[in-house]
């Protein structure tokens, strides 16, 4: 069995467009003993447009643009590289791999090719399920550099290389070959075949699916317990009490939380305070920190910032 790790740069990316100019790979046997790295340029056939992960530019690849025009473009290496992705006996990886698979499809598609097809893997989906966090896209330079891995970033057999040692480091870490690692965590590989691709899962993914969802549908039912609360009460408040022409709205964490959240606005509606959704629209915010997006469109509007605990006390002292 022999591990192929790849990595593909473009000259520009867009939603139905990749125009390969690199494919970098490197070929390892099981113990991740190097016996071939390469980096395949092409005529990318199109002028270079490259932007930084938010869209803007700054993007820099470590090659001359001018020089890609005397390579071959992407239908006269396509035969080679798909026996490299597609030969029975490899395991095949990269990093943020579904973005290079896509690239990939999207290229064969443009010169009228056959699709690939083939299995593959992904060290950033592997670090993920260590970390047992599904919610960072980790980069493959934090990555590198965290685990002690050196290479220059967006040179594709380096990028390629780079993956190859992050894999080996996890691996040994783990004290599990490439398969084993994915064994070990309930990985199922990514596929590509007929233009379609299948994205990687695994046990610690639908976990995490899961639970956010069940997470998801315990908000939705505080939310709309707390809410039913608020409009059937509202209305019943006392009228010219100590907080009367007090707009109250709390954060969302207060909210969800039904037991304090209704015994709050129960006694705010107890001494003439009102209480709306709308951060925009109150003058007092309450919160634990005043932290977050709710709080500074409250502040932002004028509202009184007033911490959870000073309001709890200066409500039990009424």
């Amino acid at each position: 069995m022999k591990y192929v790790f790849f990595d593909i740069e473009c000259a520009c990316v867009y939603k139905n467009v990749a125009k390969i100019c690199a494919f970098g790979y490197v070929v390892t046997d099981e113990n991740f003993h190097l016996l071939a790295r390469e980096d395949i340029l092409l005529n990318p056939r199109g002028k270079f447009h490259l932007t930084g992960r938010r869209g803007g530019e700054g993007l820099v690849l470590p090659y001359e643009y001018e020089d890609f025009k005397k390579y071959p473009t992407f239908p006269a290496e396509y035969g080679r590289i798909k026996e490299l992705l597609e030969e029975k006996d490899s395991v095949v990886c990269g990093h943020a791999t579904i973005n290079d698979v896509n690239y990939l499809n999207l290229e064969t598609k443009r010169y009228k090719l056959p699709s690939f097809r083939f299995h593959f893997y992904d060290t950033q989906f592997f670090y993920m399920n260590t970390e047992k966090n599904f919610t960072r896209q980790y980069g493959l330079q934090a990555m590198a550099e965290e685990l002690g891995v050196e290479f220059t970033p967006h040179r594709a057999v380096d990028d390629a290389y780079a993956t190859m040692r992050v894999c080996e480091v996890l691996c040994k870490r783990e004290g599990v070959s490439l398969p084993g690692f994915a064994e070990k965590y309930a990985v199922r590989a990514g596929k590509i075949a007929g233009y379609k691709i299948r994205p990687l899962n695994s046990e610690g993914l639908r976990r995490f699916l899961s639970e956010r969802e069940e997470k998801r549908e315990a908000h939705m039912r505080a939310h709309e317990e707390f809410y039913r609360y608020v409009n059937k009460y509202m209305h019943k408040r006392k009228r010219g009490g100590s907080l009367d022409g007090k707009v109250f709205c709390f954060s969302r964490d207060i909210e969800d939380d039904v037991c304090v959240s209704r015994k709050l606005v129960e006694a705010i509606f107890a001494s003439g305070g009102q209480y709306t959704s709308h951060p925009t629209e109150c003058n007092v915010y309450i919160a634990r920190g005043a932290e977050g997006s709710r709080c500074q469109n409250a502040l932002t509007a004028g509202a009184a910032f007033i911490p959870l605990e000073q309001l709890e006390s200066a409500l039990e002292s009424m």
